[in-house]
């Protein structure tokens, strides 16, 4: 298995999770996020199957959206001169481990590859936090990867805001 970024001319093959908002996105929306600079789309490949894929854009967190104690705890990990209204985050934007891949803990395998790439690459630009809006139904799934609801309050009745601290990994 190896992961590759979609590119324009990526062959894109059939693809089901289960879900068909990210089967969707995948096969109709990655290519346009791509050529409109919105995000970019990482597919895991096993022998010419997609096992997995996700993507990935730019977000921050900010006051607005988080609950009072949680922005405490966030604003106190940062010195007194150097907090601000929002601190930069790459957002994992859609996230599918196809059904053929489901309960093998791929999807815990390709969170530990990105955060690990995350941590280890240079960059042109920082970040402090990795965010996802989660589906209720993978709530759970995160929070076992190490993400921490940013609130408790259903901003829409699908998904739930969740950070990683990227500080964790040392």
């Amino acid at each position: 298995m190896n992961v590759v970024r979609l590119t324009s001319d990526y062959v894109l093959t059939a693809f089901d999770c289960g879900d068909s908002d990210l089967n969707e996105f995948l096969l109709e929306d990655a290519k346009h996020f791509l050529e409109k600079r919105i995000a970019n789309t990482f597919i895991l490949e096993d022998n010419g199957c997609i096992a997995a894929y996700f993507c990935l854009l730019n977000d921050k967190v900010s006051r607005v959206e988080v609950t009072n104690s949680r922005w405490k705890k966030i604003k106190d990990s940062f010195p007194e001169g150097k907090r601000f209204r929002s601190y930069p985050a790459i957002k994992i934007g859609r996230f599918a481990v196809s059904k053929e891949y489901q309960d093998r803990n791929i999807g815990s395998m390709l969170l530990d590859l990105l955060k690990d790439q995350l941590n280890t690459q240079v960059s042109q630009s920082a970040f402090r936090f990795i965010t996802v809006d989660a589906y209720l139904s993978a709530i759970h799934f995160y929070q076992k990867n190490g993400f921490v609801e940013l609130s408790l309050k259903e901003e829409d009745e699908h998904t739930r805001l969740m950070f990683f601290d990227m500080m964790e990994l040392g």
